[in-house]
């Protein structure tokens, strides 16, 4: 880990001030590429997301120079980067870290960078540029001109939990020319300007108007994509049900983990919907017993009910006499032609 500054404690838990600044630097000092790109990386994935760093090519590396200072705000964080030229690539080798927890909103004081989202998406960042990340996806960054930038970054559960819209968003805007965005800028950096001064409770308290704000901003522009995005994954989630019917554990949290989505995603899509995923996995079985259950060769009851993934033949009975309004076994004799023995009158 690159050496941090002398203002900041050395397990970077301590603070230089009231809201427990830390800061990183590297660069300079006669050292190899391959140590200063070590370093670096240590920095990024310590106080953004991971990444595999690469430098232009120069003399031994020794030409690039890096720092980063962080505050906490609460729950979030603020922090603001300065750095040389260099290339860097989040792929799914360095992902898995904490860091997919977090979401940025990144601002470019100075400078340029080019991200890479997609073959198709590509965009150069320069002064003035407003965005959102994801630590939960794959980019590659290259810084094309000396950057600063300032990046607040908050848990995606606090996102989540003040726009749960947002749990929706599969590629995260850019917000430059959006209605509210100078606001949300310059509230962003006279915030950055007021943190000497401000305790841990007021800090908190404005890390909480950013995100207010940060709504404010986003939200008018999901909800046309949000309902294809959500009939979309309700489609995959049904295809994942009557392909894993058959699973006996198959549920709400099996099928949000094969997705990729959040569990509370997942029952939020459905929302809308007149079944919840649950339903939709009991309805999907009780549908496939009711055809093996009229075909005379399907194998008894009990056979019929394990196979759809029930492991409970009581409890099989009772939910598929509330979903028909017969007994399993009534449809069964139905099938096979047997009747029900004639009742004893007498002795």
């Amino acid at each position: 880990m690159a050496a941090l500054s002398d203002e900041s404690m050395p397990d970077g838990s301590g603070p230089a001030g009231p809201l427990g600044t830390e800061r990183w630097r590297v660069g300079g000092g006669h050292r190899s590429s391959a140590q200063w790109q070590a370093e670096w990386e240590d920095v990024l994935a310590a106080t953004h997301v991971a990444f595999d760093v690469r430098f232009p090519d120069d003399r031994d590396g020794a030409g690039f120079a890096g720092s980063v200072e962080r505050h906490r705000l609460g729950q979030l964080h603020l922090v603001d980067c300065v750095c040389t030229p260099f290339a860097g690539r989040r792929s799914t080798a360095v992902m898995g870290d904490p860091a997919e927890g977090w979401i940025g909103l990144q601002l470019v004081l100075r400078g340029a960078e080019r991200v890479t989202r997609s073959r198709t998406q590509q965009h150069v960042l320069a002064a003035g540029a407003v965005g959102m990340w994801d630590g939960a996806r794959a980019v590659g960054v290259e810084v094309v001109e000396p950057l600063t930038k300032r990046t607040l970054i908050f848990p995606r559960e606090l996102v989540h939990a003040v726009s749960p819209r947002f749990a929706d968003v599969e590629a995260l805007p850019w917000l430059a020319d959006r209605p509210g965005t100078r606001l949300l800028v310059r509230y962003v950096n006279a915030l950055a300007d007021e943190l000497p001064e401000l305790d841990e409770r007021t800090a908190a308290a404005a890390g909480d108007v950013v995100l207010e704000l940060l709504r404010a901003v986003v939200e008018p522009e999901l909800p046309q994509a949000r309902a294809a995005r959500r009939e979309a994954l309700r489609a995959r989630a049904r295809r994942y049900v009557r392909a894993h019917l058959t699973d006996p554990a198959l549920g709400p949290e099996t099928i949000a983990r094969a997705l990729s989505v959040s569990l509370r995603t997942l029952h939020a899509v459905f929302e809308d919907t007149e079944e919840s995923v649950a339903a939709l996995v009991r309805r999907a079985r009780l549908a496939r017993c009711r055809e093996d259950l009229a075909e005379p060769s399907a194998g008894s009851v009990t056979e019929i009910a394990f196979r759809w993934g029930f492991s409970d033949a009581t409890h099989f009975s009772h939910a598929f006499k509330r979903e028909y309004g017969m007994a399993p076994r009534d449809v069964r004799r139905a099938a096979t032609g047997a009747t029900r023995p004639p009742a004893r009158i007498g002795k």
